[in-house]
This record gives C-alpha cells, structure tokens and sequence, in this order.
C-alpha cells in the first residue's frame, strides 16, 4: 500500500531538508575535544587487557595486576597492542611524541634543553591545535626540554595555552613528596642552599624529611632520615657494595603518606575535574587562580600522570591488598652477561638488583603492582569527567591513552629501570577511544606495528588539519585512524634511537628479529656522525634477538654464524636510516646554545617500512 504524504507536509519537509542536511554536515565537521592521557615508566603486563591481547592470559606472568578503568577503555575503543616507544628515556621519549619525529630526526635523543628556534624544528603538537582554534592545557608531569633562542639570548618556550605543571604545583600546593632546593626550612635560613632534600607531607601538613646534609647542617632533624625511611616503610635502589643508604637511591617500594586521591596523581587528576566543571570561570590551585575551560572552544588537554615512576608509593588500601600476593620474580641467570653488548651491560649495573633480598623483591614488585593498580582508578576517575564534560556540551570527543612513555624492568636482566632496547623498557601499547566509532570501532585490537610518532598525526587529523599539505611533511608518523582502517598498510619494523644512560644505541625491530647497535662513538653532537659506517662490529656492539624462541631477550645471537644473514641485514637497514636518511643533530651544551645544526643526509628515503628476509 502506498501512503501520500499532503502536500503542505511536504512542501515543509522540502524547506527543512537543507537545514536538518546543513546541521548533520555541522555536527560531523565540528572539532572533537581531545584527552591525552600519559603515564610514566608503565609496565604494559600491569593491564589485564594487554595481557589478554598479547599472551591470551589477564595476568602478568610476574603474578596478580588490576586495571578495570584501562580494560574499560580498551572495551570502548581501539587498542594499538603493538606500539613502541622511539626513545627509552623521559624526555626524548615524550618529545618524540610532542613532536612527531623520531630523535634522529628532531636531534632530541636524551635529557638535554633544545632550541625550538633551530632552523629544522616545527611546532609541537600544542602549538599546532591552536592554530586549529583549540584552547589547550596541559596537567602535570610534560617531560620536555624545550627553550627558545633569540638574538643570542636563551630563554623559556611555553607549548601550552594553560599549564597545571607539576614542579610549580610543588612548591605552592604540597601533595605526598617532593624533592626541592632549599635555602631555608621552616622559616630558618640554611647556612648553604641544599639541592634535592626529600620530603613527605603527612595529611596534617606535617612535612619530614630524609637528607643527612639536612641533618648535619640543622641538628635538630638529626635522625629524621632514618625515621621517615622507617615510617613509609622505605627500599631505595643500593649498590650490592656499598650496601643500602637512608636518603638517596630510587624509592622502588614504600607506602605514600596520603590517602588515595590527595597523592599527587590525585591532584591531577582533582585539578582537570575542577577546570572542567568551573566553565569560564576562576577557581583556585594552592594561592594561584586559574581560569577554567571555555566550552565554546574544543578543547586539547593533556594529562600527564608521574605513577608508576619511582618513588613507588602506593596509598596505603592499595597497598595493603597487594601485599597480599606472592610474585614469581625474574630470575637472572649471569650467563647472559657472557653475550650481553658492553652498553648494556652498563645498563644493568647502574640498576643492578639480583643482590636484592626475596623479601626486598616481592616489596618492589607488590608495590608497583599496586600503584599502577591505583594510577588506573585516577585514569577512568580523568576519563569519566571529560566524556562528561563533552557529551554535556553535545561535543564530538577523542580520548587517547599511552601506557608508559616507556616500561620499566622489575630484575628482567637483573636491573629495575629503563632505557635499554629490551621489549619490557620499549613495549607500551595506546588505546583510543573516540565518540567516531567508524574511526576507532569499539573493542578491535591492531596487532601491526605502531610507534609514538604516530600521536601527533592522530590527533592533528582528528581536529581537521590537512596531514597531506606541505605543512606536516617533517611528521615521521601516521594517522592511526588510517591504520585502523587499513589505509595505510601496516609497518615491518618498530625502529628508535636512545642516548640516555647507555650511551648512543638505535634499535629495529620486526615481528620475529630486535636488533640493537652503537651508533656513535660518543655525545659529541656533530662530529663522527659516520663513525658506525666504518667501525667493525666489534665496536659497533650489537645484539640480535630471536623473538619466537628466546621472548626475554637473552641469548644474544649477533655473532652466531647461523643469523649472519639477518644481522647484516637489519644492520644495514638500521644504519642507513638512523645516520643517513634526514639525520640531525644539534649542539646544546655549557657553550652551546642550541642553533648549530649537523645533518646527514646520504640514504633519503631508505625508511620505507620494509623488511623483508
């Protein structure tokens, strides 16, 4: 049966058509707001859903983790298993991502101050949402060493319209601990100014501290490092010589002296709920006034939490329960040493920790477990307020979390801390959940390679910037929607280079080979930039490891007969993007300012995305 509509209806619905056809193409056009999300020295087996993913069991293989927000997450959006990190390291590692370069090609490979005035840096990430009409805002921990150099004058360089930075929160809104400069404590001038003096705030506002400089100059806090090593229950980091210390080495195990939620990832996480909900308004952190978001601009924030990066502090609930866990620790069988490269193994004896008791492992693991286990409430509490704050706006919205801007070693290798090219320091997988289901279906999982300079790409696509345009051709990455999709076809290799703490090592990596190696003979910035072009493999230091048959990572094979064919392969390939496809530099040092550039530039092109054995 046919219906006849009248003709005044539909006369009307022909008027309304173009207006209900504009207001559909409105809505798809609008800029979401975007959340990014970053934790710090992240383990990826602390998260159910990434074990499940990978290993096909919820459990680290270490013993029990809980993540119910990060799982959540995963559950609503697409998680990127597979991602790797470009720099093992805090700063270059978050300025990979900041930038969307790898540090070869932004000369930002570890904890040095940079020039964004030098003539081969482009905007941040940051400064370009603003371009595209977005407030931006940053709560936390950044990580980025960035000054700016004018007319021979060195000065700061600010990436974010708003800054809830975290140094400055210390010493104006005191959390759990801190580690300051002081030339003066409770209101009694130091004779000298003491550098890094530790301290924890009870919830009373008792502050105590834990410096034996502190003590010698002031002998009424003599013992009080002692005590509040024992209060918090503190284990640092100790040399299997010289023995334990009370007031210096990492704090990988302890109890925090505030309650879940008043820790300082607590505040970060009060702090963005407060600027989301004092629209346009002035609301106060500590004695400072801060003006809250305007919901008539999409808004970028990012959220930059410091769990679980030493000192490991869990609240004391969390606490409690972990301990309730016995964990399979890592053995360290010093076999490995016998094949292990020289870089490496300096690497495991800054942080070497097989001399720890049992009872000191199990306190260390539990305790990471635990604080990770808490740093995942804070990140569906972040989560939770800002698709509130959007859908209450009726704004489109993206969320992008990034587990770790590198992981973290529990006596994997026989040393707690990072910065090697091991898969536990280098393996930190992203989730992005979006309201644009078509871009990012709830529930998939892209098991193909992805890498950190992926982000900027991701999310200046997502607020509408042409990635095709001359503009972004420096962006080493890609659109992850567009990997999503298939668009873009899926990588061979995971590839990076670190300077920090090992000394200057690149690394490539595919489905079944890791390939590390020297590339530089030191940190001079622009001298011997060949050297590994010419030095023998001996001194070039290499590790190759089978992933399929030896998944820890121990048995190095860069000089086993039978895998020469590989080795020099991805040695090839390695070297010839790292030192000669677009290579920078750039000297920054005591008399340095940052704008001398050095450029290696005799294999363009050879970071094709693919290897084939």
């Amino acid at each position: 049966m046919n219906l006849r509509l009248p003709s005044a209806i539909v006369g009307l619905l022909g008027m309304l058509a173009p207006s209900l056809v504009h207001a559909e193409t409105a809505v798809r056009k609008q800029k979401p707001n975007v959340l990014w999300i970053l934790t710090d020295d992240h383990r990826y087996d602390s998260i159910r859903a990434f074990n499940k993913m990978l290993h096909g069991r919820e459990m680290s293989e270490l013993g029990y983790v809980e993540s119910p927000q990060t799982d959540r997450l995963a559950s609503m959006g697409t998680t990127f298993i597979n991602t790797y990190c470009q720099a093992m390291g805090c700063a270059p590692s978050r300025a990979s991502m900041h930038f969307g370069r790898y540090p070869f090609r932004s000369g930002i490979y570890e904890f040095e101050y940079f020039n964004n005035n030098a003539e081969h840096m482009r905007p941040s990430l940051p400064e370009e949402m603003a371009v595209l009409g977005y407030q931006t805002t940053h709560v936390g921990k950044l990580g980025v060493r960035v000054k700016s150099v004018k007319d021979g004058r060195v000065g700061p360089h600010k990436l974010y319209q708003t800054d809830f930075y975290f140094q400055n929160l210390w010493k104006d809104w005191l959390t759990d601990w801190g580690k300051l400069w002081f030339t003066e404590i409770e209101g009694e001038k130091l004779e000298k100014p003491i550098q890094n003096i530790e301290f924890f705030v009870s919830p009373d506002g008792t502050v105590e501290y834990a410096n034996l400089e502190l003590e010698k100059a002031m002998p009424r806090f003599a013992g009080s490092a002692a005590a509040t090593m024992e209060k918090y229950d503190l284990l640092r980091h100790y040399n299997k010589k010289k023995g334990k210390n009370i007031d210096s080495g990492m704090i990988l195990a302890g109890v925090s002296s505030q309650p879940a939620g008043k820790t300082r990832d607590g505040s970060y996480t009060s702090i963005l709920g407060d600027y989301l909900q004092n629209e346009n308004r002035k609301f106060k952190v500590g004695s400072k006034r801060y003006g809250g978001v305007d919901p008539s601009k999409p808004l970028f924030c990012h959220l930059g939490f410091d769990f679980p990066h030493t000192p490991v502090l869990p609240p004391a609930d969390y606490r409690e329960r972990f301990r309730k866990h016995t964990y399979k620790v890592p053995e360290f069988d010093e076999e490995e040493l016998k094949t292990m490269p020289e870089q490496l193994k300096r690497m495991v004896s800054n942080g070497y920790s097989d001399h720890l008791t049992d009872e000191e492992k199990q306190a260390m693991i539990q305790d990471y477990y635990a604080f990770c286990a808490y740093g995942d409430a804070l990140v569906g509490e972040a989560a939770d307020a800002f698709i509130a704050y959007s859908e209450k706006h009726q704004q489109p919205w993206m969320i992008v979390y990034v587990c770790g801007d590198h992981g973290w070693k529990l006596n994997e290798h026989g040393s707690v801390s990072k910065f090697t090219p091991w898969d536990i320091d280098s393996h930190n997988p992203i989730v992005v959940v979006s309201s644009d289901k078509q871009a990012f279906p709830a529930g998939k999982v892209v098991t193909g390679f992805t890498e950190f300079v992926d982000i900027m790409p991701t999310v200046l696509s997502a607020a509408g910037a042409d990635l095709g345009s001359g503009k972004f051709g420096h962006l080493d990455g890609y659109d992850l929607a567009e990997i999503t999709s298939g668009e873009i076809p899926a990588r061979d290799y995971a590839i990076g280079e670190s300077h920090a703490v090992t000394g200057p090592r690149a690394y490539i990596r595919t489905k079944d080979f890791v390939y590390s190696l020297q590339t530089r003979p030191d940190r001079n910035r622009g001298k011997n930039m060949d050297w590994a072009r010419n030095a023998s493999d001996e001194e070039l230091d290499p590790a190759l490891y089978h992933m399929p048959s030896d998944p820890h990572e121990t048995n190095n094979l860069a000089f086993n007969p039978e895998y020469q064919g590989v080795a020099k392969k991805m040695k090839e390939k390695l070297l010839s993007i790292v030192l000669g496809d677009g290579r920078v530099e750039v000297g920054w040092g005591p008399k340095a300012d940052g704008t001398k550039v050095f450029r290696s530039d005799f294999a363009r092109g050879a970071d094709d995305k693919k290897l084939k054995f």
